[in-house]
């Protein structure tokens, strides 16, 4: 630690020696790139480099040492373990942020100027606080399974309710592909609490002028949301949905704290950790590493192009 704080030490004097020396100059640029120069030098180290050096182990075998060219690739778009991965991916970015940006949404037009407004989005925003390995073990819980046996008791919160009921309780988390499902709601009920915070503040920047004129001309409730609030907050709504959806691609916590990715329930972020440090085929995770970066990318570059067209406005 010691020499970790000599060194930043160092290096900031290096830096503002350097920038005192060009000052006077009309050297600006220099200046700035002096300040850039460890920044960019982290940023080589800490993902270029790694993301280069992912790519080219791709084309490795799974003891990295033998070029095989595309061949874990080919493994990922041919194998049915892998389909099954991209099956539940491809589920999982489907149904996530539609749902968890639809949810967020009712609720905060639902509770706005509400009495209890404060209140209430508050308990929907509480799950945001709480880690996804933390939520997983909660729902875990919930659908926690016992033997329907007489003197067994149920202590999974909706197999009991299901008792109640007098149902026979299930194994929600071993019946492809509804486990898969019922992870994803999971996901739902932590992110619609981000999505009613970040939609309930732009229901609020709408001029309260376009709301009476509305009003004025008689316009229903059903027509208030269609030709008023969801035109006025679709910038917000475009960064909502991007935003879940680069968080639901690279959803991890969830898979592995609950299932571990058995019962066909694994995505692509798991899969890369099951097969890089679990099963030893380093060519295989770089490769499903690759393909995860591959579909975050352009989410990625489209909400930069929505928040700065928003910004433009």
């Amino acid at each position: 630690m010691a020499s970790a704080i000599l060194l930043f030490l160092a290096v900031v004097g290096v830096i503002l020696f350097l920038a005192g020396r060009f000052s006077g100059r009309r050297s600006d640029r220099r200046v700035a790139f002096l300040y850039l120069a460890p920044a960019l030098a982290l940023l080589a180290v800490g993902l270029v480099y790694p993301a280069a050096r992912t790519i080219y182990q791709s084309f490795f075998d799974a003891a990295g040492e033998t070029f095989i060219g595309v061949d874990n690739y080919r493994t990922i778009f041919t194998s049915s373990d892998q389909l099954t991965v991209l099956r539940n991916t491809v589920l999982w970015v489907l149904v996530t942020p539609f749902v968890a940006t639809g949810v967020g949404l009712l609720y905060a037009i639902l509770v706005d100027k509400a009495r209890l407004e404060s209140f209430a989005k508050a308990l929907i925003f509480l799950p945001m606080s709480i880690s996804f390995v933390g939520a997983s073990i909660i729902w875990k819980f919930i659908y926690e399974y016992r033997p329907d046996q007489v003197g067994v008791n149920q202590i999974g919160l909706l197999n009991q309710v299901i008792v109640w009921a007098h149902g026979t309780p299930q194994q929600w988390l071993v019946s492809p592909p509804w486990n898969t499902l019922f992870l994803i709601l999971v996901m739902i009920w932590i992110q619609a609490g981000f999505a009613m915070t970040v939609l309930s503040a732009a229901i609020k920047a709408i001029p309260d002028d376009v709301v009476e004129a509305a009003r004025l001309d008689g316009v229903t409730a059903l027509g208030m949301f269609r030709f008023v609030t969801l035109p006025s907050i679709r910038p917000a709504v475009v960064v909502v949905l991007t935003t879940i959806g680069i968080g639901t691609l690279k959803v991890f916590d969830i898979v592995r704290t609950m299932t571990g990715g058995q019962f066909d329930t694994s995505v692509v972020a798991n899969e890369f950790y099951s097969q890089s440090f679990r099963s030893g085929n380093e060519g295989l995770g770089a490769a499903l590493a690759v393909l995860l970066f591959v579909l975050v990318v352009p989410i990625v570059v489209y909400n930069v192009r929505q928040l700065r067209a928003a910004e433009a406005r």
